[in-house]
């Protein structure tokens, strides 16, 4: 292995370190309404059987049971399928949890009617071997749905990128979110691609409360500031909020943020 070759099984093992840091269950659940767009975009079914691929605390799995699909989540974060568990509990919904790598799925081959990630997937480092878990899964004939933050789209990532550079090699995620990118990755093994523009709104009570609570539970970020330590702090945080200023339509009286992603639907060949 050449110094430029990453060594991709050691950035998961600490990619899924990352993810287990704070509580993402608080970030993931307002994104809730991009689960149930994506559900409705891809037509999830009653009957289908429903995989959603790095599902987090399970939004897009209880928004695919909310439709009485039989609904999985699989993720590599345990306590996220903990906080999964009681929320579909919660709601009286039958979903079936599973630990696992969205690079190597625990399922055979042609498993699901539907196979969904919402801003999951997209993360998993080998983008070529995750769109080829994701096809596998899927029954010929079957859809692949997913929500995918565009290059532009979250200002966040590219600042995190710039403090806390990742290790090099690693395609950017939001590749994912381009359609030149998609198709490279799913190639033959699909037969029809749709690709739709959308936007999800941050809404917090102002940038200040926004970085609080990123602070306190999203992975990444706190993540970021561990390894810029006390002396890089003072300026990540300055570029954190000026990014969300920057695109806030609220003012001073609240965070209102439009980030845009993209609905992919593709159909299995």
């Amino acid at each position: 292995m050449t110094d430029a070759t990453p060594d991709l099984r050691a950035v998961t093992e600490v990619q899924q370190k990352v993810w287990s840091q704070g509580d993402f269950t608080k970030i993931g659940n307002r994104a809730q309404i991009v689960a149930e767009r994506l559900c409705e975009t891809a037509d999830v079914r009653s009957g289908e059987r429903a995989l959603d691929v790095a599902c987090g605390s399970g939004n897009t799995a209880i928004a695919a049971a909310r439709r009485f699909a039989d609904a999985t989540g699989v993720d590599y974060v345990p306590e996220l399928l903990a906080a999964g568990r009681e929320r579909a509990a919660a709601e009286g919904l039958d979903v079936e949890f599973v630990e696992g790598d969205a690079q190597a799925l625990p399922f055979d081959d042609a498993a699901f009617d539907v196979v969904l990630s919402t801003f999951g997937a997209m993360f998993a480092p080998d983008q070529e071997r995750t769109a080829a878990e994701l096809m596998r899964v899927c029954r010929p004939g079957g859809r692949i749905g997913m929500a995918n933050w565009t290059p532009d789209g979250l200002v966040l990532f590219p600042v995190i990128a710039k403090h806390a550079p990742p290790p090099p090699g690693i395609a950017t995620p939001s590749q994912w979110g381009t359609q030149e990118r998609v198709r490279e990755l799913f190639g033959e093994g699909i037969s029809e691609l749709r690709i739709e523009p959308c936007t999800f709104t941050f809404r917090y009570r102002s940038p200040e409360h926004w970085l609080e609570f990123f602070r306190a539970y999203f992975g990444p970020i706190i993540t970021a500031f561990e390894r810029v330590g006390e002396q890089g702090a003072p300026a990540l945080e300055a570029d954190l909020l000026e990014g969300m200023r920057s695109h806030n339509r609220a003012g001073d009286a609240a965070l209102v943020m439009p980030a845009q992603y993209v609905e992919v639907v593709a159909t299995r060949a």
